[in-house]
């Protein structure tokens, strides 16, 4: 009766909280990832930036546009932009799936938590019965 509510209410409660306790302890180290992910490519893009700039100053020194004037300008700013998608590509890939894994653990505790929850409530109510 209202000794078993209060039971049931106390225990989903505290199920509750360990469910999101667990949830957000799996969950740790997601942001870096998802930091990472973001951040990488645009690193890239300021170090293409920065080589494509060298490139024009080595143009603008020399007097000369010929490919050995721009290649090594060049080639380190196509470099750093495969750098910033080699850390951003698997940094996403591996976010979303742990964000999925996350979510089914998630999905997976819910549904133990609300199992032991009907469980507690039928014994509390067979309980109060006798």
């Amino acid at each position: 009766s209202g000794e078993a509510a209060a039971l049931v209410s106390r225990a989903e409660r505290s199920m509750r909280a360990a469910v999101d306790r667990e949830i957000g302890r799996a969950g740790n180290g997601l942001g870096i990832l998802a930091t990472i992910g973001s951040a990488s490519p645009f690193i890239g893009l300021f170090g293409t930036v920065w080589g494509i700039m060298n490139a024009f100053l080595n143009i603008a020194e020399q007097q000369d546009t010929s490919l050995g004037t721009v290649a090594g300008p060049i080639a380190e700013a196509l470099f750093a932009t495969g750098m910033g998608l080699v850390a951003a590509i698997p940094a996403v890939i591996f976010y979303n799936k742990f964000t999925g894994d996350l979510t089914k653990l998630g999905d997976q505790l819910d549904t133990f938590s609300q199992d032991v929850l009907v469980r507690l409530s039928r014994r509390a109510s067979e309980s109060a019965r006798d």
